[in-house]
C-alpha cells in the first residue's frame, strides 16, 4: 500500500501523479468490467511516462458501449485479462496521487478489480472536474469534451482511454499552473471533505449545512429536487450519503445526478419527519424509493345492504378512499374488527374480515333495529375518538416554539411561533402552514403525543385559549 495516502501533501511540484482513464462494459462496478486502461505519470510539470492496454473483460461488450468507444468483442479477444496486468497497474499507481476526470468512477473500478486479484491498493485522489470548477469557474459545462473545447485543448480519440487520458493530463497541467492559492495541496489532505463529495456538488453547499435537525434536498443540474431526506444532524446525514463502499449502478447514478444541496432547519426530529413527508408529496423526487410507506394499506368500512342490515368490512384502501379507520396491514384491521364486534355485541355474520371466510351460523338473524343500533354505537365511538389536539415542540432557537395542529383526524398544519408574540389558539392556527395530511403523518404525531402527553395542548371548540 502506498505511503502517499498516509500524509498530507503540501508541495505539489514534488509529487508524482498517475493520470488515469479507463473504458468499461458499463457503469456498475459490481456488474461491469474494464476493457481499456491508460496511465500517464506526471511529475507536476509534465508527463514523464505512459502505459496503455486493452483488457479482455471476459464478458460480452454491449452494443451501446461499442458505439460509444469503438471497442468491440473482437478487439479484446486476444487482449490480456485484468489479472494478467494487475501487477503492472498496481506498480504504476502505487505511491502516486490518482488523477482522473470524475475520479471516483475510475478509482472505484480499478480498486475493485485490483482487490479481486489480491492487490490491496489505496491512494489519495484528485478530480479534474472539481478542480476545474474551482480554478476555471463560469464555464458552460465541465464534461471532458466540452471543457477541452472551451479551454483550447485538442482532444483526440474521445472515449478511448489514451485519448481521454492525454487530454486530462493537459488539463491537469493547466490547472496546476493556475493554482496560485494552494487549492490542490488542500484537496490532497486526507481529511478534506472535497474528496468525499460528488464531483458536481459545490463545497460551499456542504459547508453551509448546520448540525441540527432538518430536511435536506438534492437537486439536479436544472435545479429540480431529486431526493428529499430528514436528519437529526443535517451535516452528518448528508455526509453519510457520500461515504461507504456501495458501488451499485443506482448509487453511482444517484451521486452523479447531484449538483446542488439545500436544506430547511427544523426544531425537532418530529418536525423534520413531517416536513420530509410533505416535501416528498410535493416534489415526488425520482430517487426517493420508500414513498409507499406514507399510505395505509387497509381500511374499515361501513355500508347498509338492501336487506336493511348494517355491515362492517375490512378491505384494501385505495388512494384517496375514505374509510372509518385505516391500518398498516390486514391482520391489524381484522383484529380490531373482531375485538369491537365482541365489545358491541355485533353478529359476526355482518362483518367481512378481508380475505377470511364469512362466518356461517344456523341461528336466526338478530333484530335489524337492535343490530343496527349496536353498529351505530361502534360508529359513534370511532367518531368520538377522532384526533383533535395541538402539539407544542422545540423551536429552531430559544425564542420560538414549534406547533403541530391535528383536526378531524388529520394533520391540519405545522409551523413555528415566536414565544414573545403570545396569542390565542385561533391566531396560532392561522399562522401555521397547512399540510396535505396522510396516514403516516398522523401516526407519527399521535405516536409522539402518546409518548409525550405533557406536550399536548387540547384546543377548546368555540372558546379562546391562551398559549402556555
Amino acid at each position: 500500500m502506498g505511503s502517499v495516502g498516509k500524509k498530507s501533501i503540501v508541495n505539489v511540484a514534488e509529487t508524482l501523479y498517475a493520470i488515469v482513464d479507463i473504458e468499461t462494459t458499463g457503469g456498475s462496478v459490481s456488474g461491469s468490467r474494464i476493457t481499456e486502461v491508460a496511465i500517464l505519470l506526471h511529475n507536476g510539470s509534465e508527463v514523464i511516462d505512459r502505459w496503455t492496454t486493452l483488457v479482455n473483460p471476459e464478458m460480452e461488450i454491449p452494443m451501446h458501449i461499442t458505439a460509444l468507444t469503438g471497442i468491440d468483442d473482437d478487439m479484446v479477444a486476444k487482449a490480456p485479462v485484468f489479472k494478467q496486468v494487475a501487477e503492472k497497474i498496481y506498480s504504476l499507481l502505487k505511491d502516486k496521487v490518482f488523477v482522473a476526470h470524475n475520479v471516483n468512477f475510475d478509482y472505484s473500478f480499478l480498486r475493485g478489480q485490483l482487490a479481486a486479484c489480491g492487490q490491496l491498493w489505496d491512494s489519495p485522489k484528485l478530480c479534474t472536474v472539481r478542480l476545474s470548477r474551482k480554478l476555471l469557474p463560469g464555464l458552460n459545462s465541465y464534461s471532458l469534451g466540452k471543457l477541452c473545447s472551451q479551454v483550447g485543448i485538442n482532444l483526440k480519440d474521445r472515449h478511448r482511454a489514451m485519448g481521454d487520458a492525454l487530454a486530462t493530463a493537459e488539463l491537469f497541467s493547466m490547472l496546476l499552473s493556475k493554482d496560485s492559492e494552494g487549492i490542490i495541496s488542500g484537496m490532497l489532505r486526507k481529511v478534506s471533505p472535497e474528496q468525499r463529495l460528488p464531483s458536481n456538488v459545490p463545497t460551499n453547499d456542504f459547508a453551509a449545512l448546520p448540525e441540527c435537525p432538518g430536511v435536506y434536498y438534492f437537486h439536479d443540474q436544472k435545479g429540480k429536487v431529486i431526493y428529499v431526506g430528514k436528519a437529526i444532524n443535517l451535516k452528518k446525514r448528508v455526509a453519510s450519503h457520500f461515504t461507504g463502499n456501495n458501488t451499485t449502478l443506482r448509487r453511482q447514478n444517484f451521486l452523479r445526478d447531484i449538483y446542488h444541496i439545500s436544506f430547511e432547519r427544523c426544531g425537532s426530529e418530529l418536525m423534520a419527519l413531517l416536513l420530509e413527508c410533505t416535501e416528498i408529496q410535493k416534489h415526488w423526487p425520482i430517487h426517493n424509493r420508500a414513498l409507499k410507506r406514507f399510505e395505509a394499506k387497509f381500511g374499515l368500512y361501513h355500508y347498509v345492504a338492501v336487506n336493511g342490515y348494517s355491515y362492517l368490512a375490512v378491505g384494501k384502501l385505495p388512494k384517496q378512499q375514505h374509510c372509518l379507520k385505516a391500518f398498516d396491514d390486514e391482520a391489524e384491521a381484522v383484529s380490531f374488527l373482531v375485538d369491537k364486534s365482541r365489545t358491541f355485541d355485533i353478529d359476526p355474520r355482518f362483518c367481512r374480515f378481508g380475505n377470511a371466510s364469512v362466518f356461517q351460523s344456523d341461528l336466526p338473524r338478530p333484530n335489524v333495529d337492535k343490530h343496527n343500533l349496536n353498529v351505530q354505537q361502534l360508529l359513534n365511538e370511532l367518531e368520538g375518538s377522532v384526533e383533535q389536539f395541538v402539539l407544542m415542540l422545540d423551536g429552531r432557537d430559544r425564542n420560538e416554539k414549534g406547533f403541530v395542529w391535528v383536526e378531524n383526524g388529520k394533520v391540519y398544519g405545522m409551523g413555528y411561533l415566536d414565544e414573545s408574540l403570545g396569542g390565542d389558539m385561533d391566531q396560532l392556527k392561522e399562522s401555521l402552514a397547512k399540510c396535505r395530511s396522510n396516514y403516516y403523518m398522523l401516526k407519527l404525531v399521535t405516536g409522539y403525543a402518546d409518548r409525550y402527553p405533557h406536550k399536548v395542548l387540547y384546543p377548546v371548540v368555540n372558546e379562546k385559549r391562551q398559549l402556555a
